[in-house]
């Protein structure tokens, strides 16, 4: 009885967490470190519903510093070495850099920050969304609690700049930038996880360039329509006209679930609805958590897509990462609408 009403209290306050909590972090910026990340594999489920995507591999991460965890956006980095490598950003405003060698060496610090940033408490520092340009290999971060989007140089080796729409400042606070894409053209559209449109749907931006750039106009309002009880927590643009995005639903009782969704664009503009269909569904018995990362890698024709978990934190969770293979011609170079 004592173990069931400890694991009900834990719940309760994950619900809280995720609901209208900030967090609390007061602690200095992270300091570069190297750790241990150990990629346990674990058994794929035989009677998960995934759709058309088929499971390939499923690794229980556990980081050897206790500031390991709570991965929020990923980012596949390519093969080096013979192994692949991924950056991570968690709810702290640190990155990670890993791969899944079973006890392999990775890497974490803090994201650098501007001057007038400096002395920002930890939960100001919440970053929930990622993107990069392929070809420059500049990164876009997306902050929850402060609003804001900042530009850094290839691997984080420093800031560029930041910046804060208005739009995005009546996004709440707890609600925020969970999702950031960045088309091929250069235009980048922001997802939020509880604003809400005029329309009904989550509230979502589109900026015609860089929105750290201060040339670049004010972003416009489009609208994404989720499953029913689901909100946005990752999106993942494929190609042409194909966006993929996680939607994940949190009950006291019923714990964990998520619905990836296949959205098919529609022309790009003020006031554009976002609706696709559910591809797949991650409930039980399936492995399951707090489902809030999408990242995409390539193996000569083969499109992989990668899901990952955040864990907050907290003993009762876990941080998941599963590799699925795309369906073929899913993933192409056509431009978005």
């Amino acid at each position: 009885m004592a173990g069931r009403m400890k694991r009900i209290a834990l719940i309760l306050i994950l619900f809280v967490l995720l609901t209208n909590a900030p967090h609390f972090g007061q602690q200095p910026p992270l300091q570069p470190l190297t750790l241990r990340v150990v990629a346990e594999p674990l058994p794929l489920p035989s009677r998960a519903s995934y759709g058309p995507l088929r499971l390939e591999g499923l690794w229980r991460l556990k980081g050897s510093h206790p500031a390991f965890g709570g991965i929020s956006a990923l980012l596949v980095d390519g093969e080096r070495g013979g192994a692949l490598h991924f950056t991570g950003l968690d709810d702290s405003g640190e990155h990670v850099a890993f791969t899944l060698r079973g006890n392999g060496e990775a890497h974490m610090a803090a994201l650098p920050r501007l001057p007038e940033q400096a002395d920002e408490k930890g939960w100001m520092q919440d970053t929930e969304s990622m993107t990069r340009d392929s070809a420059s290999g500049r990164i876009w971060a997306g902050f929850e609690s402060t609003q804001r989007i900042c530009r850094y140089a290839p691997g984080f080796a420093r800031i560029e700049g930041c910046a804060s729409a208005e739009a995005l400042k009546a996004w709440p606070i707890q609600g925020s930038i969970e999702s950031l894409v960045r088309f091929g053209d250069g235009r980048f559209m922001a997802i939020a996880e509880r604003a809400i449109s005029p329309s009904g749907g989550f509230d979502v931006l589109l900026w015609a360039s860089d929105p750290v750039d201060p040339a670049t106009p004010p972003p416009v309002h489009l609208s994404y329509r989720a499953p029913t009880g689901y909100r946005p927590t990752d999106a993942l643009w494929l190609g042409g006209d194909s966006l993929l995005v996680l939607n994940r639903r949190f009950t006291v009782f019923g714990w964990f679930t998520a619905k990836l969704v296949l959205v098919r664009l529609p022309r790009l503009e003020e006031g554009a609805l976002l609706r696709g269909e559910t591809i797949a569904t991650f409930d039980r018995p399936g492995p399951i958590d707090n489902f809030e990362a999408l990242a995409l890698s390539r193996e000569g024709n083969r499109a992989i897509l990668w899901v990952a978990s955040d864990d907050n934190h907290l003993s009762v969770q876990k941080t998941l990462l599963f590799r699925f293979a795309l369906p073929r011609n899913w993933v192409s170079n056509a431009p978005a609408p």
